[in-house]
């Protein structure tokens, strides 16, 4: 007979999420709010972070906690994290890996960037998404191929995320939020939400329950918002292919960025266009959460 004591830490799927900074109730529960980074162990508001993803510490020996013993570790590079235990990281999975099904205490997401990844009964290659609801059964997982597997590995909290032996959902677990795996290359390209980017496309890979979500934002070659913006919400990106000169900054592939909210970005620039990973927290169709913004002395004042 499990105690009080254990019935609490077993209560994981109503742990409350961290509103966001923004004026937002956590009902998203990506908790990209107040994120400290691999450049900065504090978090800095009204910021953008951005830096490439091979220049950050790697750890080896990377499994998620109460995983079996015998499951043959990763290593691990941690981009993002909040207090929370939310976090973004990016893991490299052996050729041996294997792991029995069960269920994780806090939201997933998993994008591909290389290799095939056995999840249950699907697969996920290149470019394949998956959303794992806290509390839902999945797996069991493998790595085809007989080559590593790297992925985005997202933690959305706001529980630690840990491994649970089980062969069924958790009593109220999300089930209908629940994507075993999308093959992002299948979808349709669609309109962007914000006039910033209006000759860019985005496929959306999932939606939030306030409207943010997770897409993939394809930036036009000979493209140039010409202004600065100041984005009012937070935004984590990942680039794909291509480039994009941010101010004097150039965001290439395996660049990452971490944009809190009301930051002021500069102006976007790129001759041959790029492919990024993007999860925001807000609804960009919604006006004023993104606003063109020139400073005084682009106009020579």
């Amino acid at each position: 007979m499990n105690s009080a004591h254990e019935e609490e830490a077993d209560d994981f799927l109503h742990a409350a999420s961290v509103p966001e900074d923004w004026g937002g109730d956590g009902r998203g529960r990506m908790n990209l709010s107040g994120r400290r980074t691999a450049i900065s162990k504090e978090y800095v508001p009204r910021q953008y972070q951005y830096f490439d993803t091979n220049t950050v510490a790697e750890e080896d020996g990377w499994r998620v906690s109460g995983m079996p013993e015998n499951v043959v570790p990763g290593k691990r590079k941690l981009i993002t994290w909040h207090d929370c235990g939310a976090s973004t990281s990016k893991v490299l999975l052996p050729p041996q890996f294997e792991a029995p099904s069960g269920l994780f205490t806090a939201d997933l997401e998993i994008f591909v960037l290389k290799g095939t990844i056995q999840l249950g009964e699907w697969q996920l290659t290149k470019h394949g998404y998956s959303f794992i609801p806290a509390g839902v059964n999945v797996g069991p997982w493998k790595v085809l191929g007989g080559e590593e597997a790297e992925i985005l590995w997202m933690e959305n909290g706001p529980a630690p995320l840990k491994y649970k032996n089980a062969q069924k959902n958790y009593p109220d677990a999300r089930v209908r939020d629940f994507i075993p795996a999308l093959d992002s290359k299948l979808l349709p390209w669609g309109k962007t939400d914000t006039v910033q980017f209006e000759v860019a496309k985005k496929k959306y890979l999932r939606k939030d329950g306030n409207g943010g979500g997770t897409w993939l934002l394809a930036i036009l070659p000979h493209f140039d918002n010409r202004h600065s913006e100041i984005q009012c919400y937070n935004e984590e990106g990942y680039c794909l292919a291509g480039y994009c000169d941010i101010g004097d900054y150039r965001f290439v592939k395996d660049h990452f960025g971490y944009v809190p909210s009301f930051t002021t970005s500069p102006r976007h620039i790129t001759d041959d266009g790029c492919l990024f990973f993007i999860r925001v927290d807000r609804d960009l169709s919604k006006l004023a959460t993104v606003l063109s913004y020139a400073p005084r002395d682009a106009y020579g004042l």
